[in-house]
């Protein structure tokens, strides 16, 4: 009896000894293994489905099967298999599951952690609780084997337009029959009251090269099971990021419905020659303690303090680790997946600031390998100090350690308009003094110029571009202010005449800098947000774009089609190469503040045109400029802007109208 029980014991202790073993490889995140091959963690055949969660800390999975996206209990459950070197778990289930849904749940230390999709969950049923079996295929629409974007020889050749689905396509002033939905940029011929175009029609016609769309994956914070109520968010609360969020679907319960439709978008879009460009926020997740990542593996996919407790970086509650393996893989995976399998010719980083360095060029790398016209840029700050090396984050001031990434300048946007911190402070567009030098470090594109004094920009003193491809020119998006409310909110008394001609006076600044220029939704008809500063959830009457403003406003939406024109026209606004910038682009003496010129000299980037000269003039009176002796064609004066010439005028002496623009060339 007694020797009986001694291999026993040993196979105990053996057993025991082995745990612990385990335990200690895994004290350091470092040490978690990493999954080869990707991320799949659903594989559909008609014949059998393998379920694969990562899940290294778990001591057991189960795997539940469901007939229904929200409701009612598991008609099945599995215990998967271990796969130690791997840190997997998984089970081949036999039999056609297209249409199930399933979750994971995930043991450890004892505890369970509760239901979830898994981290990649590429369908779900409503409000993204359970994970949907689906053969993808079955999504794509006709013709999507021979859908793409456009080709871009050069960034500089973009130019950005930043929009919400609900914004574009839900007020009553367009006659869209799909409002707020992924389906809306797919209907051609749709217009306002007066027979203008709306829509994607607006889109071609105002001649942007690439829809930036606010957050689509699926997010959190809509309802979709209620989506008569009319709810409304940005999208800044990540849930399963490599699905379409169900809210702008129009059934969110059919898992292939919203997966569908948003591909109709893109082919759409990539029919009129239009890129689609996705907003990311892999910075934080909605939730910590019951988000996908928690509940698969604890502690793994955040930063956190020395006490424990989580970094915060976000402002949002927690701030992820892309410098770990497995956070880095799935972010690359992530957006290879939106690139093979939704066509996506970009993507906007929400808060890049947290991610590291290294991170993002592995990102820029895989996605240029896929497609080399992708184009990818990012918000250079953080709410917060991250819990991360600052000279290792993708910070704005280490955009030089990312070749081929771009970033929002806000010193362009503030020397424009005024500090994001303080929405009643103007700056050049309100004639105040001391802003001239910060929009001529936005005009050369963030880099190195020998009449930039870079002591006195705002927010630096170091030129962080290599190229200027690498900053966004812009003057306002969704989060802060749209112009119309900004210069309301800094110009006592402003006119609507006035308005205006700012409006334009801003957005030729943004168009003819070396920059890659970015315009928000609806500025080029002079929408407002009501003065709404962060109109995160605000309701549609606050964020939809008033469509009738493109009649009342047409000279406005005119300006901006003719000043896109012009930029895609001649490419000394757009040389896309740091030193050529600094051989062609030579800025003007002026007498006092507030107006800036410079020329463009030497027919720039093979320009046709000799020497073309841009003055901006932020006084609400005239300004005189000398320039050099000859004479010249006017295409830009007065608030309005034609190519082929509006007159002529002779220097060396030439007045620059009240807060507008002057642009002319031998």
């Amino acid at each position: 009896m007694k020797r009986c029980c001694f291999p026993v014991l040993l196979l105990l202790i053996v057993m025991i000894i082995s745990s612990c073993a385990k335990k200690r490889e895994l004290t350091s995140y470092d040490d978690y293994p990493v999954r080869t091959g990707e991320l799949t963690e659903m594989n559909y055949t008609p014949t059998s489905t393998t379920f694969t969660l990562w899940a290294p800390t778990a001591d057991e999975v189960k795997l539940m099967l469901f007939d229904s996206g929200d409701s009612g209990h598991a008609f099945q459950t599995y215990s998967l298999k271990e796969n130690s070197k791997e840190g997997t778990w998984s089970e081949t289930v036999d039999g056609d599951l297209q249409g199930k849904f399933y979750t994971f749940n995930v043991k450890v230390n004892g505890k369970w952690l509760g239901d979830t999709p898994g981290i990649n969950a590429r369908a779900v049923g409503v409000n993204g609780k359970r994970a949907a079996v689906v053969d993808m295929a079955t999504t794509n629409p006709k013709g999507w084997e021979s859908d793409k974007g456009p080709v871009v020889k050069s960034p500089a050749d973009i130019v950005l337009y930043e929009m919400h689905h609900r914004d574009m396509s839900v007020s009553p002033t367009t006659n869209n029959q799909h409002r707020g939905k992924y389906l809306a940029m797919t209907e051609k011929g749709t217009t306002n009251k007066d027979g203008l175009s709306t829509g994607i029609d607006h889109l071609k016609e105002l001649g942007v090269t690439h829809v930036h769309i606010l957050p689509s994956y699926d997010y959190a914070s809509v309802d979709e099971s209620k989506l008569e109520n009319n709810q409304y968010n940005w999208g800044y609360d990540p849930q399963n990021y490599n699905v379409p969020d169900g809210s702008y679907s129009t059934n969110p319960f059919e898992p292939t419905v919203r997966i569908q439709e948003f591909k109709e978008m893109v082919q759409s879009l990539h029919n009129e020659g239009i890129g689609v460009v996705l907003d990311v926020v892999y910075n934080h997740t909605f939730n910590t303690e019951d988000s996908n990542f928690e509940r698969t593996v604890p502690g793994y996919f955040y930063r956190h303090k020395e006490d424990g407790s989580l970094a915060n970086g976000s402002g949002c509650g927690n701030e992820t680790a892309s410098d770990r393996e497995m956070m880095r893989k799935y972010m690359i995976e992530s957006v290879l997946y939106w690139m093979n399998e939704y066509h996506i010719d970009g993507f906007r980083f929400d808060l890049m600031g947290i991610h590291d360095v290294e991170t993002m060029n592995q990102i820029q790398a895989a996605a240029k390998a896929v497609n080399p016209s992708v184009f990818i840029y990012g918000e250079g700050w953080a709410a917060e100090a991250p819990i991360y090396p600052a000279d290792s984050l993708a910070m704005k001031a280490n955009t030089a350690q990312m070749p081929g990434i771009a970033v929002f300048s806000d010193e362009m946007r503030d020397g424009l308009r005024g500090p994001f911190n303080d929405d009643k402070q103007g700056a050049f567009l309100a004639g105040l003094p001391g802003n001239v030098e910060s929009v001529k470090y936005g005009i050369v594109g963030a880099i190195n110029h020998p009449q930039v004094q870079l002591d006195s920009v705002n927010y630096t003193n170091t030129a962080w571009a290599n190229e200027p491809t690498q900053m966004i020119s812009y003057v306002s998006c969704h989060d802060d202010m749209c112009v119309v409310d900004r210069l309301k909110a800094t110009i006592p008394n402003i006119t609507p005449d006035e308005i205006a001609r700012l409006d334009k006076l801003a957005q030729t600044v943004v168009f003819t800098s070396q920059g890659v220029p970015f315009i928000y939704a609806g500025e080029e008809v002079l929408r407002d947000k009501k003065g709404v500063h962060n109109s995160y959830q605000s309701p549609d009457s606050i964020n939809q774009i008033d469509w009738d403003r493109k009649s009342t406003n047409h000279d406005v939406f005119v300006y901006y089609k003719n000043l896109i024109d012009l930029r895609k026209s001649h490419p000394a606004f757009r040389m896309g190469d740091a030193q050529m910038v600094r051989e062609h682009l030579e800025f003007l003496p002026v007498e006092g503040d507030n107006l800036i010129a410079y020329q463009l000299k030497d027919n720039a980037n093979g320009d046709s045109w000799k020497d073309i000269i841009v003055a901006f003039n932020g006084r609400n009176t005239a300004a005189p400029l000398t320039i050099p002796a000859g004479r010249y064609t006017i295409v830009a004066r007065d608030g309005k802007i034609d190519k082929r010439g509006m007159g002529s005028l002779t220097g060396p002496q030439v007045m620059v109208p009240a807060q507008s623009a002057l642009i002319i060339y031998k």
